[in-house]
């Protein structure tokens, strides 16, 4: 776990998503949001997502599942509690799940698989020998 990167993720995304919650927020009224909110709540954290990775320099795959991974720990929150605490949650799971992310392993991984795939070429062209 990188703190660093943990807590850049969480104020970049706390910053991104307080932008348009609190433009849409005094733009519209409640009636829009009991309607439309379970809608427009998760468009707004995905997009917000594409920001804050855009703004971080990550994968935007790797944000991406952070960001559902947000999604679905801040639903199942503000279902018991409140949106708030919902949005609270789902930041941090977000934050964490971006702070895990380590570029060394990816890069291993990326190696590990080149060489695997290399081993299987030549087997393959031994065995056709």
């Amino acid at each position: 776990m990188n703190a660093r990167l943990f807590w850049k993720s969480l104020a970049v995304q706390a910053v991104v998503v307080a932008i348009p919650f609190a433009a849409l927020g005094l733009a519209l009224d409640r009636e829009f949001f009991e309607d439309w909110g379970w809608a427009v709540g998760p468009v707004v954290w995905l997009g917000c997502s594409l920001i804050t990775a855009r703004l971080l320099g990550l994968p935007l795959g790797y944000v991406l599942f952070s960001a559902l991974a947000g999604g679905v720990a801040g639903t199942i929150v503000m279902l018991a509690t409140s949106h708030l605490a919902g949005m609270g949650a789902a930041l941090l799971v977000f934050a964490a799940s971006c702070g895990s992310y380590d570029p060394n392993a990816e890069a291993e991984a990326q190696r590990e698989w080149e060489a695997e795939r290399a081993t299987r070429a030549d087997r393959k062209a031994a065995a056709k020998r």
